[in-house]
């Protein structure tokens, strides 16, 4: 007898890979979708009239225990519905999320912030982190660029009283460092006004790591400001060598977290500036765009999620701005959110520094290390 061909239900049962794989893919957007906006376990009579989807509940229940068993999902309890994986996450953020847009509204209060946002980079820098956060729901984290190889675009000494002057240095990527010298003995202002030419002759144009021992070979005014200024140098060079991270909105996290313990946990994280410099920079050097959960290797993270972008001055990435939730955030919001604020902090530092740093590479001022 020849072999029986496929009743019409049978090939229904069995259809081709591309189409289960699809139809998989449907099924895993919708839950991670609906989980990321509700947090509640989602359930096959939900899935099922999704779009994309459109089968019975008994097919979705059946391809979800599939994506439970690739680990793409996990039901929290028994009865309950499923909830994303990290991998399951990874996987939406590659091949299933929407692009992101923001608001017409929000992108116009972006662009107005950085079209009147003057003064110093750091205040800048702080007003961008707490702009950042609040067109989402999480915490920001912006990272200033280094200085490490920034030159001095200009130093002034200012009298304060007899014995006391401010240092005002200018930095060619936008900084300005500030340090009150105390001296032993008074200064006239003529004394203090003579410094200032051989000061300038001194470090413009000399990267800020090196421009204590320019100050030093320099011996044309008084070794009582001399040894002051100096001396102040040094202390501004030590403390350039860390990069300053501003933080807009810890009080998010608050919303995010269901767990109290978890909330205090990513606070004593974020205080840790070495940490959180060292787990943005890994992550983009990476190409990594986002890191969830256990992805960025650091494990009292784990329940979070990192978006991050780079911050670029000249040619190179110096700095960065990151969102922090938890892992299901709303990527496309957020990916969103980190690359305009991203592109238009760089564009503002460049419109406004860009020349001096370019005129400082010209002068042979090193690249980012």
């Amino acid at each position: 007898m020849p072999p029986k061909l496929p009743t019409p239900s049978a090939v229904e049962q069995r259809p081709p890979r591309a189409e289960l794989e699809a139809r998989r893919a449907a099924i895993l957007e919708a839950v991670v979708s609906e989980y990321i906006g509700t947090a509640t376990p989602v359930g096959s009579a939900y899935v099922a009239g999704a779009p994309g989807v459109n089968v019975s509940s008994a097919t979705v229940r059946s391809d979800m225990v599939a994506l439970e068993r690739d680990g793409y999902l996990v039901q929290p309890h028994t009865s309950a519905g499923r909830i994303p994986t990290d991998k399951g996450y990874r996987f939406f953020v590659d091949h299933l999320a929407p692009p992101g847009v923001l608001g017409s509204g929000q992108r116009q209060r972006v662009r107005r912030f950085f079209d009147r946002v003057h003064g110093e980079m750091e205040d800048m820098l702080e007003r961008a982190s707490a702009l950042l956060s609040e067109l989402t729901p999480y915490a920001a984290v912006v990272v200033s660029p280094s200085h490490e190889s920034a030159t001095v675009r200009s130093v002034q000494l200012v009298s304060l009283a007899p014995h006391l002057a401010l240092l005002v240095v200018v930095l060619s990527d936008g900084a300005v460092e500030k340090r009150t010298l105390e001296f032993t003995e008074n200064l006239t202002e003529d004394e203090l006004a003579d410094a200032n030419a051989p000061l300038q002759r001194a470090m413009v144009g000399t990267e800020l790591t090196a421009a204590a021992g320019r100050v030093q070979t320099d011996r044309a005014w008084g070794s009582r400001v001399l040894d002051a200024v100096s001396h102040a140098l040094e202390g501004i060079a030590q403390a350039e060598e860390g990069d300053h991270v501003f933080m807009g909105g810890p009080s998010r996290l608050a919303e995010s977290f269901d767990a109290v313990e978890t909330v205090r946990s990513v606070l004593s994280i974020l205080e840790q500036q070495l940490v959180v410099v060292t787990l943005l920079r890994d992550v983009l050097d990476r190409g990594l765009s986002v890191a969830i959960g256990t992805e960025h290797g650091f494990e009292p993270l784990v329940s979070c999620a990192l978006v991050v972008a780079p911050v670029s001055f000249g040619d190179s990435e110096r700095g960065a701005v990151a969102l922090l939730g938890p892992t299901r955030m709303n990527y496309p919001q957020a990916l969103a959110a980190a690359h305009l604020v991203s592109s238009e902090l760089s564009d503002r530092m460049n419109e406004a520094w860009g020349h001096s740093a370019r005129g400082s590479e010209r002068r042979g001022g090193r690249g980012d290390d």
